[in-house]
């Protein structure tokens, strides 16, 4: 699934422990006045471990 992430890079570890990432793209800064960044990403649901 391909996700669009706003905010800051905090988010990304976050989901990381959720999806399995495959690929981040480069991070778009948003206009003026705001200082946070999108970036796009290839993810897919991680498989359970516990199991």
């Amino acid at each position: 699934m391909r996700i669009r992430l706003h905010g800051t890079p905090a988010a990304l570890a976050a989901l990381a422990h959720a999806l399995t990432i495959r690929q981040v793209s480069r991070p778009y800064p948003d206009r003026p006045p705001s200082t946070w960044h999108r970036i796009y990403l290839d993810a897919v649901p991680r498989e359970d471990t516990r199991r």
